[in-house]
């Protein structure tokens, strides 16, 4: 085991600079017709295929307008899609298979930037990795952005993406936007369709709609950013004993502009991420290329996968706690990816341009070599298969939280492992946002990666406790789950914690009153008919549902729904020894 690790990382050290890039995320029968489209990953929180009849791929703003029109005259549902496709949940799918995807791939230019204004303007199509290096082309520099530079512009507005702060105007991408172009449908007098320009000064309800939109206000066109002058960062990694991580989750994001932290309960342990800004002129052209993000032999992905299984099936937690201290040292002493000269790493502090520091994805570029090396979560591949659930703890119930979680690793210090074999619980700063569909307070994102049977009937080893943590988050201290990531039943009711929810929904009944954007997913998330969650047997072990009886989680491999270990409330799949004398039990 400890030895497939090694390769693990060693393959990740090595192969940085040669990936197959992903695939495309829509695959279509004929031409452009006949269509489905995935996610980055494979495969949907209910893994359900979604279908389209055709698939466009606007070049122009112009052209998109004619696809919209076109559609929206022909009453047909549509649909965004994007490069890369990596929002979890199915917010690319369209209802039935007659409706129609819009690819934003080709809406990949920049319409102007503006040095003296500090502002530039995107089409949505345009990647988090174009995004930085057209700012940087004209000496600007987008403060706050995701980890992961795959993401379009586009993506990041409907699912309120955002980075680590609670400075300035927090870490959220849509919260640096001062104009937005979206493409709606029209009447017959507007030609079938609409083009708005929103802003904060002129529209400022529906621009605070547009910033977060899960894509059913229409389709972004273009978006305009307000930037900063360059500057520098300076980052150093500290591994500490967790035993006072409580307080200082608390007042750390105070301390240190970029905080953030890796947190390794099983190990009762935390990585401090201390990252600052400072002038532009101080010395140092470090790069940040993180390590998970690199591209990665698939035979050595295949062998972790295996191994994984294997500890799957024989309940080897001892197995998981090794590799998973493993992976946490070797990422630890490998700086995370970290260099001080986009080469090697000579030590702390690592100081560069906030180009080369804020984000990375070097698995995307690009030479074709016959997928034997990929992004880890290539679906071609036997490779990384994982649920992720992520949420934003109100910043005073975080202490409480954490509290909660410590609890459970004394019940069983090996419960958690799983999260550390996925690098641990990324956490991350964030602060309330106008958007009507943002943030609602100052927080901390917990962002949980998690093994994913590809049997969707196959329990996982300790998957109560992850539940109970999720479910913690969700109902004792009212996290919001990312819009993007999470499995289903975190999106039951989850609009009543929007105290501008009805606002939004004006907004969308105005721009797309026949719901041509809306789908059966964005309506049971939004509140408007049905639910998130889909009740069947076995569904308590993907997210589909909270278990409510024994037939939801797995009564012929012995686990049974059952209250939670600290939070009583909780009703999870838990591993019961002597199941044969054991009744089921409904809650």
């Amino acid at each position: 085991m400890s030895t497939f690790l090694l390769l693990q990382c060693i393959s990740t050290l090595v192969f940085t600079a040669i990936s197959t890039p992903p695939d495309d995320p829509i695959k279509c029968v004929s031409g452009n017709s006949d269509c489905t489209v995935t996610n980055s990953y494979g495969a949907f929180p209910d893994r359900s295929t979604c279908r389209a009849a055709d698939v466009a791929y606007p070049t122009t703003e112009a052209e998109l307008i004619s696809i919209v029109a076109a559609a929206t005259k022909a009453r047909r549902k549509m649909r965004v899609t994007t490069r890369y496709s990596h929002s979890i949940t199915k917010l690319v799918c369209t209802d039935g298979t007659e409706g129609l995807f819009i690819s934003t791939k080709f809406l990949n230019h920049t319409v102007r930037a503006d040095g003296e204004a500090m502002t530039l303007t995107v089409e949505s199509g345009v990647t988090l990795r174009q995004l930085i290096a057209e700012a940087a082309k004209v000496g600007l520099a987008l403060p706050y952005a995701p980890y992961w530079w795959g993401l379009t512009v586009g993506g990041m507005m409907g699912t309120g993406a955002h980075g680590s702060s609670l400075w300035g105007k927090g870490s959220a991408v849509h919260d640096h936007v001062t104009e937005i172009r979206m493409v709606s449908p029209g009447s017959v007098n507007d030609g079938f369709a609409k083009v708005r320009v929103l802003s904060k000064t002129t529209t400022p309800n529906e621009f605070n709609a547009a910033k977060v939109s899960l894509g059913v206000l229409g389709v972004i066109s273009q978006v305009t950013f307000t930037l900063q002058p360059m500057f520098k960062r300076s980052i150093r990694y500290v591994m500490k004993n967790d035993s006072d991580f409580g307080d200082q989750a608390v007042t750390f994001g105070k301390k240190h502009e970029f905080a953030d932290f890796v947190w390794l309960p099983s190990q009762g342990k935390v990585v401090y991420r201390m990252d600052d800004r400072v002038p532009v002129n101080t010395s140092g052209n470090g790069l940040f290329d993180l390590l998970p993000f690199r591209s990665q032999l698939s035979a050595a992905l295949a062998i972790i996968r295996s191994s994984e299984e294997t500890q799957e099936r024989f309940r080897d937690a001892n197995g998981k706690c090794v590799g998973a201290t493993l992976i946490s040292s070797t990422l630890f002493a490998s700086s995370f990816g970290l260099t001080n000269n986009g080469i090697i790493f000579t030590g702390y502090p690592v100081t560069g341009s906030q180009n080369r520091m804020m984000s990375s994805g070097s698995c995307l570029d690009s030479l074709q070599d016959g997928l034997i090396t990929a992004c880890p979560w290539d679906s071609r591949i036997k490779s990384e298969f994982f649920h992720q659930t992520t949420f934003s703890v109100p910043l005073t119930q975080v202490k409480s939280f954490i509290t909660d979680i410590k609890s459970l690793v004394k019940i069983e210090r090996k419960s958690l492992c799983g999260l550390e074999l996925y690098y641990g619980i990324l956490m991350r700063y964030v602060t309330s946002s106008p958007a009507y569909l943002g943030k609602e307070t100052e927080a901390l994102d917990f962002d949980l990666t998690y093994y994913r049977a590809k049997d969707p009937l196959t329990p996982r080893l300790y998957e109560d406790f992850i539940e109970e943590i999720e479910q913690i988050a969700l109902f004792k201290y009212n996290a919001l789950p990312h819009w993007g990531k999470n499995r289903n039943l975190a999106f039951d009711g989850v609009i009543k914690k929007y105290k501008n929810a009805p606002a939004f929904l004006k907004v969308k009944e105005s721009y797309d009153p026949t719901g041509l954007f809306s789908t059966e997913w964005t309506d049971q998330i939004l509140g408007i008919k049905g639910n998130a969650t889909i009740v069947k047997d076995g569904c308590a072990l993907e997210g589909l549902c909270i278990c409510s009886e024994d037939a939801h989680c797995a009564p012929t491999k012995g686990y049974l729904c059952r209250p939670g270990k600290v939070y009583k409330e909780a009703r999870v799949c838990t591993r019961v020894s002597g199941i044969s004398v054991i009744q089921s039990v409904s809650y």
